[in-house]
């Protein structure tokens, strides 16, 4: 990694973000596994970078949760608890809501092209089976809810909740269940959109959101808790 970053720049590009956003990558997609220890040299040389770098990205990361420093002892991954997992959910409910309603004043014919061409290109890949394709175009579906909220504050808390659970969400979507049941609920967000009925965009927004949540606990997924 190249360590001449402008001064002034965003640390979403200065060397420790880079470093930190690598690593909060692997954890949240399970290179890392829970109780694992990270060692600085080992992480320094694969990311081709010094050790400082990698100290500042582990600080960070122990900000978030995502792992634990001990003393004289070393770094050891969190990683992502049920509970975490219960509040993401309740936050992305509400702000997935916001999003939908802005939506509806917000959002561009281009965005709303492409969104109907991912609800439409959804339903095939769900009747073909293909995992991937279905796991991608949900991701996408999402993203171009929060960019057509207008809101960049929005928009970056949002894409930031739903990294958090990828892994999970991708062995939810593989549900013969699930994954139809998802693609219905995109198109209904999608046709009150559409309609510039905000009420039923937040709320289809937000119900989508606990029946995703939902569905987790019915899969085993994780331990049911109030919602």
């Amino acid at each position: 990694m190249e360590e001449d970053v402008k001064e002034g720049a965003s640390d979403k590009y200065s060397l420790r973000g880079r470093v930190f956003s690598r690593l909060r990558e692997d954890i949240l997609n399970g290179k890392y596994e829970e109780g694992i220890e990270l060692r600085e040299i080992a992480i320094g040389e694969e990311l081709g970078v010094s050790r400082t770098p990698v100290r500042e990205a582990f600080r960070q990361l122990e900000l978030e949760g995502l792992i634990r420093i001990i003393p004289n002892k070393g770094a050891y991954v969190v990683g992502i608890s049920d509970k975490d997992v219960r509040d993401i959910y309740i936050l992305r409910s509400r702000l997935e809501g916001l999003a939908a309603r802005w939506a509806v004043d917000h959002i561009t014919n281009e965005q709303l092209e492409e969104m109907e061409e991912n609800v439409y290109l959804a339903k095939f890949h769900t009747e073909k089976g293909h995992t991937e394709q279905m796991f991608e175009l949900d991701n996408r579906f999402h993203e171009l809810l929060y960019e057509a909220s207008g809101s960049k504050i929005l928009e970056h808390q949002l894409k930031d909740y739903h990294q958090y659970v990828l892994r999970i969400r991708k062995k939810t979507l593989s549900s013969a269940k699930r994954g139809p049941q998802s693609n219905l609920e995109h198109e209904a967000i999608l046709e009150a959109i559409k309609k510039k009925n905000a009420d039923d965009a937040e709320r289809l927004a937000n119900e989508h959101m606990i029946n995703a949540y939902k569905n987790m606990i019915d899969k085993g997924l994780i331990k049911p808790d109030e919602i």
